[in-house]
């Protein structure tokens, strides 16, 4: 499976940028990858190229990348990938480009896997131990995703299901449900949705919460399916000299963690997604360790081994979010999935807020067992991955 071709193009995301896709031929197999881009980035996360300079990091890896990369196995992803990084020569793949490392990595999987003639999930999986992971969608929400809206980013759902189509449409009644409560609320106002198809709507932070819970509650009793709800608090996005900037009240570490418990407690959260400042590990821990709830950690480790490490030794998070560009690589990917299972941690995978039809992450979720996926229950580019969960449980598991 020596790798004989290797195509770059520029094509549009979901919110209408330009965004990398790499194609990937060996004498056997064929792989076709595409980076995502996000709204709210953490500090840390690799490089992308710029929207507006797509072309010249294409044109530059043409001449000096492809070259290094074309004629080695598609089936040594670190060898690979280490040449990606090699080249770059920075931390941040910030010559390279992140958007354009991970397309090409994940193409060269997928080309691997077509050579040996089996699907992704069963090609990155070191175990050979599967599971379908819980569908996680944002049903409403505001912060970079969206123009006007709440403070915290998104309000979650997470349905739980044996069968996970049901799971799927379970949450896909919740958004449905939203849009009728919203309606009722605000019927002289046009309602929108944000960049993941999410509700936007003139609500108060609480009160959107109320709303959300209110929705899954009509749901459960109308399809008895288990239906837990979360925050993407984004925390960072609106942490201004050393405190939490609300619309309708400033928090100091302390208040917020205190906040945040209380909603925890009192709405039965599932799950909380960077709920404080992405350096602040120490306060990280302490609400960690006054909940069962999942704590997440997305821009606090933006799927980098090292920040993990950091946030393993100081007791911060219990879980991690997971998204292949934030660290640019599989191989990297890899490496900080198996560093959060063996330290007991949850890991959800995740899509971008600026997508394509890339299905990668819905095997990616399946090869790492983990506990969900985050993907947006409405528009095509978010159900692409959804869809591709429910063909991987029909015919491969």
């Amino acid at each position: 499976m020596i790798i004989k071709d290797i195509k770059l193009r520029k094509i549009i995301d979901s919110r209408g940028n330009s965004t990398v896709e790499a194609d990937i031929s060996t004498n056997d197999g064929f792989g076709r990858a595409a980076a995502p881009a996000g709204a709210s980035t953490g500090t840390f996360e690799a490089q992308a190229w710029p929207e507006n300079n797509v072309d010249l990091g294409i044109s530059n890896a043409r001449k000096k990348l492809i070259p290094l990369l074309t004629g080695i196995p598609a089936n040594d992803q670190k060898a690979f990938d280490d040449i990606i990084k090699n080249e770059d020569g920075t931390k941040n793949l910030q010559n390279v480009g992140g958007n354009i490392s991970v397309a090409l990595s994940l193409a060269c999987a997928k080309a691997a896997a077509d050579s040996k003639n089996i699907p992704l999930f069963e090609h990155v999986s070191k175990t050979k131990s599967y599971s379908i992971p819980a569908p996680m969608s944002n049903v409403l929400g505001g912060g970079a995703h969206a123009i006007g809206g709440t403070d915290i980013q998104e309000y979650l759902v997470t349905s739980f299901d044996n069968d996970v189509n049901t799971a799927i449409e379970t949450n896909a009644a919740v958004h449905k449900e939203v849009a009728k409560i919203l309606k009722e609320k605000f019927p002289n106002i046009a309602l929108g949705k944000g960049d993941e198809g999410a509700w936007v709507a003139p609500l108060e932070n609480v009160e959107a919460l109320e709303l959300v819970t209110k929705a899954v509650d009509n749901v459960h009793k109308e399809t008895g399916v288990e239906i837990r709800t979360g925050l993407d608090v984004a925390a960072s996005e609106f942490y201004k000299n050393g405190k939490y900037v609300y619309k309708e009240q400033t928090l100091t570490p302390e208040e917020q963690v205190d906040f945040m418990l209380g909603l925890i407690e009192e709405y039965d959260l599932h799950s909380v997604e960077d709920p404080l400042d992405q350096n602040d590990f120490q306060s990280w821990a302490s609400l960690t360790d006054q909940t069962d709830s999942l704590i997440i950690g997305d821009d606090l480790y933006v799927t980098n081994s090292e920040r993990l490490k950091q946030g393993i030794d100081m007791k911060s998070t219990n879980s991690i979010l997971i998204k292949p560009n934030q660290i640019g690589t599989l191989t990297d990917t890899v490496k900080t999935v198996e560093l959060a299972k063996n330290s007991d941690m949850a890991t959800v995978i995740s899509h971008r807020s600026g997508e394509t039809t890339d299905t990668s992450i819905a095997h990616l979720g399946v090869a790492f067992e983990s506990h969900a996926i985050k993907t947006g229950i409405m528009g095509g580019e978010r159900i692409a991955k959804l869809n591709e969960l429910v063909r991987i449980s029909e015919k491969f598991l």
